[in-house]
């Protein structure tokens, strides 16, 4: 059926919509920001697959899922759609994985500075003995 990949496209996009929205990850975060991030991805990959079906790497099999509307000689509709898919879901990972990450190195760094701190502490008990010894 004509569309169906489209339809699955716009359907994929509100999931991710809604899930940027609600733990804030990528334009519910910093708007001017993440449509900056946004616009150079796209760009940068419709640059990508232009490259591409002029290399005569890329190019549209026969597929009745696709709308037929073409963008460019061999770039379809639906791959600006994908693009947008694909840049919003890596920006929203990216979004939940940096505050995780963050917390490990925090936890890391605590270890490191209570490992510290007892060290020190031992050094100075040790100090301490060996003036009251002498």
């Amino acid at each position: 059926m004509p569309g169906s990949y489209l339809a699955g496209l716009l359907v994929s996009i509100a999931g991710i919509a809604v899930l940027d929205a609600r733990h804030r990850l990528f334009f519910w975060r910093a708007p001017l920001r993440a449509s900056l991030v946004m616009v150079i991805g796209l760009v940068f990959f419709m640059l990508w697959d232009v490259a591409g079906v002029h290399l005569g790497i890329f190019f549209i099999g026969a597929d009745g899922l696709l709308t037929g509307v073409l963008l460019a000689p061999d770039v379809p509709l639906e791959e600006l759609f994908f693009l947008v898919l694909l840049c919003w879901t890596t920006m929203d990972l990216f979004g939940a994985v940096r505050p995780v990450v963050g917390r490990l190195a925090g936890r890391r760094a605590a270890a490191a500075g209570d490992t510290a701190d007892d060290g020190a502490a031992a050094d100075g008990a040790a100090a301490r003995r060996g003036r009251e010894a002498s």
